[in-house]
C-alpha cells in the first residue's frame, strides 16, 4: 500500500491572480480507482501535472509511488504499433500485447499497422493498454473517452474495472460508475475524498446541499425575527429610560431599564452567531443558472430526410443505405462506431462535398447552427470569434459565464483556453445563433459534468430540432428523443 498525500498544497500558474489550490489538504490510496472530478477550471488536470512534478507548489505533495500519464506523446507514430508498444513498455512480454488488446476491443492485426493509420479510438485504447502494461507505475489517466464511441467506452470501463489503481479524470457520469471506486471532488470551496461510485458521491453531495438550503432558509428566517425583537427591546429600554424622568422609585425604573438592555444585548448576541452559522452554509453550491436558446419555427414538418443514402470515404463504402427522416421539434441522436459515417453525414448535412448515393433532402430556406467536433480552428481574441460568427456580444458571454467562465477568461486568446473552454466557446455561439435546426457533433468532449445538466435541462425546456452524435448515454438518454443508428 502507497499514500498520496497533500498538506498545505498552494499553486497559481504564472501570471495569475487566482490560485488554484490554497493550502489544499487530502490523502487518497493507490489501491483505490480514483475518479477526479470537478468544473472545468478547478484544477484537475493542473493536479496531475503537478503529481508528475512538472510545476513548482507551496506545502507538501508527498507519495512513493513512480507516475505515469495518459495520453503519453508517441514519437514516429508512423512505425507499427507492435514497435510503439516494445518502446513504451520496454519491460512487457510480446505476447501480452494482443491479449491486452483484446480487452479493448482492438484486433491483433492492428498491431502490424502504423499507429497513425489506426482511428483515434484504436490509438487511445492502445495508449491505455500501454499504460497498464508498465510496471511500477500508479497511472494517472486523463480524459480518455473523447475519442471512444459508446462501445468503446463500455470496453475501456470493463478494463479500468479490472486494474488495481489509478486516478481518472472524466466527465462522463455512466463511464465514472463502471470503473471507480472512490471519488476526488474539488469543490468551490473544498476538496472532498468519498468512497464509492460517481452517483453515490452525487446523490450524497445533493443531500448536504439540500440539508444546508433548508439550514439556511430557517437561520434567515431566524435573523430577521431576531432582528426585529432586537429593535422592540431596544426601543422598550429607551423608553423605560426615558420614563425615569420624574419618576418616584428611579432605581427600580433604571433596573426594569437595564434588563430590556440586556435582552436586547442577548439578542443581538444570538443574532450574530445566527450570521455567523449562515456563512459556512453552501460554500460548495455550484451555480449553475438556467440557459435559454431561441429557435427558429420552419414552415414544414419535416426537415430533413434521406433515402438509400450511402457514404463513401475514397473508395471505401463506410455506411449505407439509409434512410430516415427528422421532424420539426425532434432530437435525433445518431449512434454507431467510430469511423461508421456519424460525422460524414453531418458534414454533407452541411453542404461539404462527400461523396455519396442516394438522396438527402433539406427542408426550403432551412437555417443551421453547427458545432464541430474539432477545436483546433480557434485562435485570435473573443472579440474576434464573436465578429466572425456575428453574434450577441452580451448575450455570448451571458451564457459563457453561466456556463462557469471567470470574467477574466474573456481577454485571454482562445489558443490559450482549455479544452472544455473552447467546447464551451463553440456550444455559446450556437446558442446565441437563431435557426431552424441545431447540428452538432460530440458538443460535450471535455465539457465537464454540471455544464452538461445544464445543456440536457435547456434542450429539454426549448426543444429546439437537433441532430446531434454524442457518445455520453446518461446525454443522450436525457436530451435525445429519437435515436437513429448508423
Amino acid at each position: 500500500m502507497s499514500m498520496i498525500q497533500a498538506e498545505g498544497l498552494t499553486f497559481s500558474h504564472p501570471g495569475s491572480p487566482d490560485p488554484v489550490f490554497e493550502d489544499a489538504c487530502f490523502q487518497i490510496d493507490t489501491r483505490w480507482r480514483l475518479g477526479l472530478v470537478g468544473r472545468n477550471g478547478r484544477g484537475k488536470t493542473t493536479l496531475l501535472r503537478l503529481l508528475m512534478g512538472e510545476y513548482p507548489h507551496g506545502g507538501s505533495l508527498a507519495a512513493s509511488a513512480f507516475f505515469d500519464y495518459f495520453p503519453s506523446p508517441v514519437p514516429n507514430p508512423e512505425r507499427l504499433t507492435a514497435e510503439v508498444l516494445e518502446d513504451l513498455c520496454p519491460e512487457a512480454e510480446g505476447w501480452r500485447f494482443p491479449k491486452e488488446l483484446s480487452l479493448l476491443g482492438v484486433a491483433e492485426e492492428a498491431l502490424w499497422r502504423p499507429l497513425s493509420t489506426l482511428s483515434n479510438g484504436e490509438r487511445t485504447k492502445v495508449l491505455l493498454a500501454a499504460l497498464f502494461l508498465r510496471e511500477g507505475r500508479f497511472p494517472l489517466i486523463d480524459e480518455p473517452t473523447n475519442h471512444l464511441d459508446a462501445q468503446g467506452r463500455e470496453l475501456a470501463a470493463a478494463y479500468l474495472r479490472r486494474q488495481r489503481g489509478f486516478i481518472l479524470v472524466s466527465h462522463d457520469r455512466r463511464f465514472l460508475d463502471g470503473c471507480v471506486d472512490h471519488i476526488l471532488a474539488l469543490n468551490r470551496a473544498d476538496i472532498q475524498v468519498q468512497a464509492g461510485s460517481y452517483s453515490s458521491w452525487k446523490e450524497n453531495f445533493d443531500r448536504v446541499q439540500q440539508f444546508e438550503e433548508a439550514k439556511n432558509e430557517k437561520l434567515q428566517k431566524d435573523v430577521r425575527r431576531l432582528q426585529k425583537a432586537a429593535r422592540r427591546a431596544s426601543a422598550w429600554s429607551d423608553r423605560v429610560e426615558a420614563s425615569k424622568i420624574g419618576a418616584y422609585d428611579k432605581g427600580f425604573v433604571g433596573h426594569k431599564s437595564a434588563k430590556m438592555m440586556k435582552r436586547a444585548k442577548a439578542l443581538e448576541a444570538r443574532q450574530e452567531k445566527a450570521l455567523e452559522e449562515k456563512q459556512g452554509l453552501l460554500k460548495n453550491r455550484e451555480t449553475a443558472e438556467a440557459l435559454k436558446l431561441r429557435p427558429l419555427a420552419h414552415h414544414a414538418k419535416r426537415l430533413v430526410s434521406c433515402s438509400e443514402l450511402a457514404l463513401w470515404y475514397g473508395d471505401r463504402k463506410i455506411c449505407g443505405p439509409l434512410g430516415f427522416a427528422v421532424e420539426q421539434g425532434e432530437r435525433a441522436a445518431l449512434e454507431g462506431r467510430n469511423g461508421c459515417g456519424k460525422s460524414s453525414f453531418l458534414k454533407l448535412l452541411l453542404g461539404q462535398d462527400i461523396r455519396h448515393e442516394g438522396t438527402l433532402t433539406l427542408a426550403p430556406g432551412l437555417k443551421v447552427s453547427y458545432v464541430p467536433q474539432d477545436t483546433s480552428f480557434l485562435r485570435g481574441t473573443l472579440g474576434d470569434f464573436i465578429l466572425e460568427r456575428g453574434i450577441d456580444e452580451s448575450l455570448f458571454k451571458a451564457i459563457l459565464r453561466k456556463l462557469g467562465f471567470d470574467r477574466e477568461q474573456f481577454d485571454r486568446l482562445l489558443e490559450d483556453y482549455s479544452e472544455g473552454q473552447k467546447k464551451k466557446a463553440l456550444i455559446a455561439a450556437s446558442l446565441c445563433e437563431q435557426a431552424h435546426l441545431y447540428v452538432w457533433d460530440e458538443p460535450l468532449n471535455f465539457i465537464d459534468i454540471d455544464s452538461r445538466i445544464q445543456i440536457e435541462e435547456l434542450l429539454k425546456r426549448f426543444a429546439p430540432t437537433m441532430i446531434f452524435v454524442e457518445h455520453d448515454r446518461a446525454f443522450q438518454e436525457a436530451a435525445a428523443t429519437k435515436v437513429i443508428r448508423f
